[in-house]
């Protein structure tokens, strides 16, 4: 994608997510998204088919890094050097806590529940590998179980609770659940 693909896509996204802010994801129109991004009918429809591919293509765009296997060294923050379980998850909120005012409008809607559908997705990659079978407690519900969890925890920490550290909430979660 080249720079001036690059500048329109993320105007496009900025559009949607302050849209998100303002009205229900079901009443917003690609009209409002192309008044708002200000850009013509056929750039939009050159990057998006739907509303949908949108919302997808955003939350695929805060997902690839967050959730990519290489994790890089980072201005606001280094895990570079970190690869427990712990530091994973610690990451991905420093992630999210960068992205929070496009998300906080993506959860605050009814899109949030597809946010959260994709974002499960890609936590069970993550948690898949780090529940042990020793327990009497079928593997399959201990994830479902561990990966809601922090779901939940992210989402409440992203609407409301963002005086805490990432590190704090990180603390919150484990000490919360038995992983």
């Amino acid at each position: 994608m080249d720079r001036r693909q690059r500048k329109t896509r993320a105007a496009i996204f900025s559009a949607f997510t302050t849209l998100l802010e303002k009205k229900n994801y079901s009443s917003l129109t690609i009209q409002d998204i192309i008044d708002e991004a200000d850009i013509g009918r056929t750039t939009f429809y050159a990057h998006f088919e739907t509303k949908d591919e949108l919302l997808k293509a955003i939350c695929s765009d805060i997902f690839s890094h967050v959730f990519s296997d290489e994790i890089m060294s980072e201005d606001k923050h280094d895990f570079s050097e970190h690869d427990s379980f712990r530091d994973r998850l610690t990451h991905i909120l420093y992630h999210l806590q960068e992205k929070q005012q496009s998300i906080k409008g993506i959860l605050s809607g009814e899109c949030g529940e597809v946010f959260m559908r994709y974002f499960k997705e890609y936590l069970y990659r993550i948690f898949e590998g780090q529940l042990t079978s020793e327990s009497d407690i079928p593997k399959d519900y201990r994830l479902h179980q561990a990966v809601s969890s922090y779901a939940e925890t992210v989402s409440w920490w992203l609407k409301g609770k963002s005086e805490y550290s990432p590190e704090q909430v990180m603390d919150f979660y484990f000490k919360s659940v038995n992983i």
